[in-house]
């Protein structure tokens, strides 16, 4: 939005803004923010920033706590959803003493990412088009006690409510794909969200009703550069989960909040440009793939389980990627088969569009994370030349699921749970020290954060269902 911070300046005093926000990410995804009033935006805080303590968000021990967050003037936008004039910055988080950019900052990481990039001379840059996925429900309840446990979701929606009455316009289970009004109860909130989001500066794609019937929404957006694309889809969250609560909902991007229902996927568009050209592009090779592309697919599916433990890391990531769905749980590529790891879009094929979409990510990771995590793997296919055909990734373009069982065993599969895809990480992740984007102890200790409170702690607790399966025995 700002080129310098005269430009900031004389926009808080032509738009009367009262209040400042800096944004910054915690390492597991989530915004927090510190406001200061607009007289408080001088030369000294936009180059000094705000302190914070940055053990309360997962990003250094206790005992080394401060930190400071600057803000990134280009990423100005005005705040819609308070009451004072509001102008907000996404921040990246710097040492509280030297103003050297922090190594974990997730916003960093993704920088050095895109940095490593450029040092091959690979590309230009890589560009990313995520598609966001979520429910929209009317209310929520969950609780978790030694004695009790349980959660209800409820969506206007929702078939289940047709025996109370109603006007019968319900959506049936996986019946809600482009559903029309008066069927689709929620286009006008889709498209203040998408109002919202345009006047932020995140372009949208378009907006339509997902699988799901009980209130399954998808947004998305053009192909960005890697890091807009991050900031953008943190503002697709916020804007999404704001605009929501205005009206009395709720948002929710899980991957699985209902069983049986579709799942809400992330699904990642990219490609590498040059000259304002996709460099996937060669008309004459398979689904007008390069061999560039071929390579980069290479490298997304040799990494993909490990790639999990960033693009997928909840307990819950794992109720979406099981077999019957349209997830991918199987590591291979294809032409428009969207149970593939990697799907290559068929209306995608030219010169300026030409792109692999990775299939298996959610938003339960940090977007800044997955993004550099997905591009480090694509970077290592194409300088180990990794030919995703030789190593047995395909190209698969009939649906596996009806090849005869002792066939489709020669198909590697995604790992099964959050456990094994921590495991998969610690036996893979040297792509992802090039460049110095990650090290080895952020990757150890992600590894057991995740593995210690995410996993354990849910396989550790005893099941509603298996109430019903065990009890009398």
């Amino acid at each position: 939005m700002f080129d310098s911070f005269e430009e900031a300046k004389q926009f808080v005093i032509e738009n009367d803004i009262r209040m400042v926000d800096f944004k910054y990410t915690d390492l597991w995804g989530r915004w927090h923010h510190v406001t200061v009033p607009a007289s408080q935006l001088t030369p000294s805080r936009v180059e000094k920033g705000v302190g914070f303590d940055a053990s309360s968000v997962g990003l250094k021990p206790v005992k080394a706590g401060d930190m400071v967050v600057v803000p990134d003037l280009s990423t100005g936008f005005i705040d819609p959803f308070w009451e004072a004039p509001t102008l907000s910055f996404i921040c990246s988080s710097k040492e509280a003493d030297t103003r050297l950019d922090f190594p974990r900052d997730p916003r960093n990481i993704a920088r050095r990412a895109e940095a490593y990039l450029r040092e091959l001379d690979v590309a230009e840059e890589s560009r990313w088009g995520p598609e966001f996925e979520f429910y929209i429900f009317d209310s929520v309840a969950f609780e978790n006690e030694v004695h009790r446990v349980g959660y209800r979701l409820e969506s206007s929606e929702g078939v289940w409510n047709s025996p109370a009455g109603g006007l019968g316009h319900y959506i049936p289970m996986h019946g809600g794909y482009h559903a029309h009004p008066p069927r689709d109860s929620l286009y006008n909130l889709r498209s203040e969200m998408c109002l919202h989001l345009e006047a932020m500066g995140v372009p949208i794609k378009y907006h339509h009703h997902e699988v799901g019937g009980p209130g399954q929404v998808e947004i998305e957006t053009p192909l960005m550069g890697l890091l807009e694309g991050a900031d953008a889809s943190m503002k697709v969250k916020y804007v999404t989960k704001m605009t929501a609560a205005a009206h009395g909902h709720t948002v929710t991007f899980m991957p699985k909040p209902l069983f049986g229902e579709a799942g809400n996927g992330m699904h990642f568009h990219q490609m590498l440009v040059r000259g304002g050209k996709s460099l996937f592009y060669d008309p004459e090779g398979y689904a007008s793939l390069s061999q560039m592309a071929l390579h980069y697919v290479g490298g997304l599916l040799s990494h993909g389980p490990a790639l999990l433990a960033f693009t997928n890391p909840s307990t819950n990531s794992f109720r979406r990627l099981v077999p019957g769905y349209e997830a991918p749980v199987n590591l291979f590529f294809s032409v428009g088969n969207r149970s593939a790891a990697v799907r290559i879009p068929l209306y995608a094929g030219s010169a300026t569009k030409q792109r692999v979409e990775f299939r298996p990510p959610d938003a339960t990771g940090n977007v800044y994370l997955a993004l550099a995590a997905q591009l480090m793997a694509g970077l290592d296919g194409i300088r180990r030349r990794i030919d995703p055909s030789e190593a047995g990734f395909g190209p698969f373009d009939t649906n596996i699921f009806d090849w005869p069982a002792e066939e489709r065993k020669r198909i590697k599969g995604l790992p099964a749970s959050l456990g094994e895809a921590l495991e998969a990480l610690a036996g893979d992740h040297e792509f992802l020290l090039a460049g110095d984007v990650m090290d080895s102890e952020f990757i150890r200790d992600w590894i057991d954060y995740k593995m210690t409170y995410e996993h354990l702690e849910v396989r550790d607790r005893p099941h509603p269902y298996e109430m019903a399966l065990y009890f009398d025995v």
